[in-house]
């Protein structure tokens, strides 16, 4: 007999993890419009609308902006596979799971990586980079994670942007965490590579990865002596889809990008400008309160979108995220390697970036902690996050 599993009905949470970020209805309306063949015309155009809005969101006007049929992931293989060739010299910041992912990415693909390791929490020095730029000269691409989703980390790129180029090399970042909730400027930095994940600060469903390269990027894409290693990430055949001549390369995700575009849509509504304020806004009120309550910060440089702090000396990190999650319907991050069972991640993404969100995570957790056993004076945790912005900051929010 054929087993019977009803209908679907998941759960409605509060997505305050490291991703996915809550989706608005918006979105989820966009998602299950009619879907359309992939090279319809109505489908070429939302595709080009798609581009024309990403390369707002990303703050460039690269020609090659897409989005990769795929997660993050997928836009970090895209842009290492096409950037490098097998031997090519490649060096990798890694001070976090998703730096050590890159290294290992690059390593496949055939780079001779020089890897820059730091402390986990830590960002990495410039100076790091320039001396490791002068110890291997004929590196080709530097990679770095711009917010490192396994510690909270914010990775200044200005000083490091300058002396890649100063030494012809190409800069690659990561910006999965970062991109439309942290000024990602690409051309205003000279990035030459980025991707990012539409499931973090965009608040769509996971499925898709935006992409940009340089001109600069393409021609060395262009030029190169072996065939890209992916064919289905290859660079070289995306763009006919993509661009002008809509050969066909594979059958896109159709219904994914109409969500793409309706996220990026509202991002646009907003102001990008407006969107980075709301995000550093509350980014400041909750790391008030969870300081309040005690909680210290992993990182010196925190992300304003995802907050990484130590779980209290004595408190189980799995009891308190159960609770969250079976009392208040909160999901949040638990630590990963080095900071497994010691580590909260609290996302404070796109559409889960709000006031009450903030008010209801730190309510939450001053009501569990207080049963664990801790001392807290009740209300002083809003009463910190309130006044680390200022009552009328506070009611602009609201």
């Amino acid at each position: 007999m054929a087993a019977h599993f009803g209908q679907l009905d998941p759960t409605q949470r509060v997505l305050m993890g490291p991703g996915p970020s809550d989706v608005s209805l918006r979105v989820l309306r966009a998602l299950a419009a009619p879907t359309i063949g992939h090279l319809d015309p109505e489908y070429l155009q939302i595709m080009d609308e798609t581009r024309q809005m990403l390369r707002q969101v990303f703050q460039t006007n690269n020609e090659m902006t897409m989005a990769v049929s795929g997660t993050g992931s997928a836009g970090m293989e895209a842009c290492v596979c096409n950037l490098i060739e097998p031997g090519d010299e490649m060096i990798v910041c890694v001070n976090g799971v998703f730096g050590g992912r890159m290294k290992d990415v690059a390593e496949r693909y055939g780079a001779v990586v020089h890897a820059i390791e730091t402390n986990w929490g830590n960002v990495i020095d410039p100076q790091q980079i320039a001396d490791q730029l002068v110890k291997f000269p004929r590196t080709k691409v530097v990679g770095i994670v711009h917010a490192e989703t396994s510690t909270g980390a914010h990775q200044p790129l200005d000083e490091i942007a300058k002396l890649v180029h100063a030494s012809g090399g190409y800069l690659l970042v990561d910006a999965v965490t970062s991109l439309g909730g942290i000024d990602v400027p690409i051309d205003g930095l000279g990035i030459d590579a980025c991707y990012s994940g539409t499931q973090k600060c965009l608040s769509c469903p996971p499925g898709l990865a935006p992409v940009t390269f340089s001109a600069r990027a393409v021609d060395a894409i262009m030029a190169r002596k072996s065939k890209v290693t992916s064919w289905y990430l290859d660079v070289t055949m995306l763009k006919n889809y993509w661009g002008s001549d809509r050969v066909y390369h594979h059958t896109a995700p159709i219904n994914m990008t109409y969500a793409l575009r309706e996220a990026l849509q509202m991002i646009l509504e907003e102001g990008l400008p407006q969107r980075i304020a709301r995000h550093e806004l509350n980014h400041r009120m909750l790391r008030a309160g969870l300081e309040a309550l005690g909680l210290n910060y992993i990182p010196d440089h925190s992300l304003t979108t995802l907050n990484a702090v130590h779980v209290p000396a004595g408190v189980d990190d799995a009891v308190v995220r159960k609770r969250l999650l079976n009392e208040y319907n909160i999901e949040i991050g638990a630590g990963l390697g080095p900071f497994k069972g010691k580590a909260w991640r609290i996302g404070l993404m796109g559409s889960s970036s709000t006031l009450q969100n903030v008010t209801l995570i730190l309510s939450a957790l001053e009501s569990i902690l207080s049963d664990l056993g801790y001392s807290l004076t009740p209300g002083a945790t809003l009463s910190a996050a309130r006044n680390a912005v200022g009552l009328s900051a506070y009611a602009q929010t609201v």
